[in-house]
């Protein structure tokens, strides 16, 4: 019988690996819980409405890629595919707005779209998400963007370049989606499928396209930039003033748009110079409507997501950072000693102190062997001789060299030892 495999696109994450990805979450927590946000726990499950009203109908990720099932209350259920909107749903669901006219929110964790599975990209992924509600202002646009710039310089990521652009607000948006509309009609027949039909649904997701055949027109398309209003350019411009101020390096890219429905004003994105065609490590914007749009009062918001698994990616951990070496082996020889060994091991770790023992009665060689594989930093060997003394050796594995330690006091003598190593 063979065996079961993991899903196409789903990922198992081996332990070594989640000591990194551990480390990166924690790293994440301290350096947002010191720009005042809070983590917020939410569910996988949503209603199928909730993105479909956030995300927008037509776009691909409702349209194509939503693992959508109906349960037995004959209700559409989706696994979430991005974060924001249920942070969002939460948010106005338990009235967090009430206790504090601003909200700073952040939430780890995987999401699902049934994309094509290549490097950087499985169909379960996962993202660290940002989201701050209750004010407009750049300057808070700016926090948003330093605190995610340093974040991601915490943790190792070199050659960070940002792009930011301005997509405009209700007022101005729509003089510039038919200006877009007009260039593209009359090409038409050149543009993949896909941006055909984006052309009377979302042009602005022509932006998106990855297709060679599209990037030369795209190319030649008219600039948002030359249509923002007033409020929206010194938004904009306010915001680059801010990041200036704090030594952030940006590029303005005009062409730059966020592909869900909700954003407004702010994009941005995060990409490195070494992660090949999927450089793109996190991204997001400000988004005023969805609050409204969703049911609640209007509220202003921006946030972002960084994509977990291209994160890893790029980066380059000092395994001593992470890495949780065991710290003792008990090498026992017979009954007593074995008794006496599982016992202490025990409440060694109960105490903190990774410890482990064989549980096979194997030779003094073949325990030392284990002890050896298993990396650990002592070993403590435990016999009928050492019994009958009352004394035993702790050996430190790398050096060789041997405390003698007495077994009325064992325990408390092995944390003073291990906290000297």
């Amino acid at each position: 019988m063979s065996i079961i495999k993991a899903v196409r696109g789903f990922k198992d994450i081996l332990p070594e690996e989640s000591e990194r990805w551990s480390y990166v979450e924690a790293k994440a927590r301290e350096v947002f819980t010191a720009f005042g946000f809070s983590e917020i726990r939410i569910p996988i499950v949503e209603k199928t409405d909730l993105f479909v009203r956030s995300i927008g109908e037509t776009t691909d990720i409702v349209e194509k890629e939503m693992y959508t099932f109906t349960d037995r209350g004959d209700e559409s259920l989706t696994l979430r595919p991005e974060a924001t909107a249920s942070v969002i749903r939460a948010y106005l669901e338990h009235s967090l707005y009430a206790s504090d006219a601003i909200t700073r929110l952040f939430a780890v964790g995987p999401m699902f779209r049934r994309e094509r599975p290549q490097k950087g990209r499985y169909r379960q992924f996962n993202q660290i998400n940002v989201e701050l509600l209750g004010i407009d202002d750049p300057r808070v646009d700016a926090e948003v963007i330093l605190m995610l710039n340093h974040f991601l310089k915490s943790v190792g990521v070199a050659s960070i370049n940002l792009q930011i652009n301005s997509i405009g607000c209700s007022e101005c948006r729509p003089p510039y989606r038919q200006s877009l509309i007009e260039f593209l009609e009359d090409k038409k027949d050149r543009l993949c499928d896909d941006c055909g039909r984006r052309l009377t649904t979302n042009p602005l997701r022509v932006f998106d396209c990855k297709n060679e055949s599209c990037a030369g027109i795209i190319a030649e398309a008219p600039r948002i930039l030359d249509f923002i209003c007033q409020a929206c350019s010194d938004h904009f411009n306010n915001l680059k003033k801010m990041l200036t101020t704090f030594g952030v390096a940006f590029e303005v890219n005009p062409k730059m748009v966020r592909g869900l429905d909700y954003y407004t004003k702010t994009t941005f994105e995060v990409t490195v110079n070494h992660a090949g065609s999927q450089n793109a490590i996190a991204g997001g914007g400000r988004y005023d409507r969805l609050v409204k749009s969703l049911g609640g009062p209007d509220m202003p918001g921006i946030g972002f997501g960084i994509g977990f698994e291209r994160l890893m990616s790029v980066i380059d951990i000092d395994r001593a950072l992470y890495d949780r070496p065991l710290q003792l082996f008990i090498a026992a020889l017979g009954e007593e000693a074995q008794k006496l060994a599982y016992e202490l091991c025990n409440r060694l770790r109960m105490r903190g102190i990774r410890t482990e023992i064989d549980y096979q009665a194997k030779s003094l060689k073949s325990q030392m062997k284990r002890a050896d594989k298993l990396n650990s930093r002592n070993t403590l060997i435990l016999g009928e001789n050492e019994l009958q003394s009352g004394k035993a050796q702790i050996r430190h594995m790398s050096t060789g060299s041997q405390d003698t330690v007495d077994l009325k006091t064992l325990e408390e003598n092995i944390l003073t030892i291990i906290k000297e190593r």
